[in-house]
């Protein structure tokens, strides 16, 4: 690598550039509810529809027993931890 590849760029960004990323501030949730403790026993598409209606911006997962799950925490999705009867087993909360 030559010396002139390491150099920083003497102009601005432009208008043309990229505009530069977000930064997300985990330490605030969005307002509204962050939990649905009245959902633990209803079926998941009950507890769907409802979360759905209370705001249809989230993404809704349906997870069956015993599946393994990432432990990112997202504030645009809801897991829906079912049972072998499809009903909701746990606390419905974002992330």
């Amino acid at each position: 690598m030559s010396e002139d590849s390491k150099k920083l760029p003497d102009e601005l960004p432009t208008e043309s550039s990229p505009a530069p990323l977000p930064i997300l501030d985990w330490s605030s949730p969005p307002g509204g509810k962050m939990s649905w403790p009245e959902l633990v026993g209803v079926t998941a598409e009950e507890a769907e529809r409802k979360i759905k209606e209370e705001k249809p911006e989230l993404k809704i997962h349906i997870i069956p027993p015993n599946s393994m799950v990432t432990m990112d925490y997202r504030l645009d999705r809801v897991r829906l931890f079912v049972d072998e009867s499809g009903k909701v087993a746990q606390e419905p909360r974002l992330g």
